[in-house]
């Protein structure tokens, strides 16, 4: 009797640290990103490496202190790609991060198929908004944006402990 206790005590105990664990990866570290109405959308010009907002509408986004890489936004841009993709930094390397399936207007899996059929236009936003993090601007032919943030090259070599690459500078010394 005592046996069959134990063993389901050790079970109810399992059950509970693991649905606890699930929480706290999907939903307990996340906070709602509340726009300030200007800055939040932005895109990093060719010509002199500048950020500048864009202009943009329908602002909904979420990210985490407890990580550089868990910020994620949705929103609609007035401008096309095109017209954006002749004054702002392209890039051809994005690949969208998922989000949590509860934030609804972010679908990874999706945003990335576009990509990679050339349907959607990626954009430089912010180099380096952390060390090692920059964030990206997906907008497709509709407007509708997608924003988050990823691992560049130099951040990758550093989180790695790996030697940087030329032109990489210096960690700071939290890392």
């Amino acid at each position: 009797m005592m046996g069959k206790f134990l063993a389901s005590f050790i079970v109810v105990c399992g059950v509970l640290a693991g649905g606890g664990m699930y929480y706290l990866q999907v939903y307990a570290f996340y906070d709602a990103v509340v726009p300030n109405g200007s800055s939040d959308v932005v895109l990093t010009k060719k010509l002199n490496s500048i950020a500048e907002p864009i202009a943009y509408t329908n602002f909904q986004a979420i990210d985490s202190k407890s990580s550089p890489i868990r910020y994620r936004a949705c929103f609609q841009s007035s401008k096309s790609p095109v017209e954006l993709g002749s004054v702002y930094k392209t890039i051809d390397d994005a690949v969208p991060l998922n989000a949590p399936s509860w934030f609804k207007c972010f679908k990874a899996k999706e945003l990335g198929s576009k990509i990679e059929a050339g349907e959607a236009v990626s954009f430089l936003a912010i180099e380096n908004i952390v060390y090692g993090i920059d964030r990206v601007v997906t907008i497709l032919p509709n407007g509708l944006g997608y924003s988050w943030n990823r691992i560049n090259n130099c951040g990758k070599r550093a989180f790695d402990g790996k030697p940087l690459f030329p032109g990489c500078s210096l960690p700071p010394e939290s890392l």
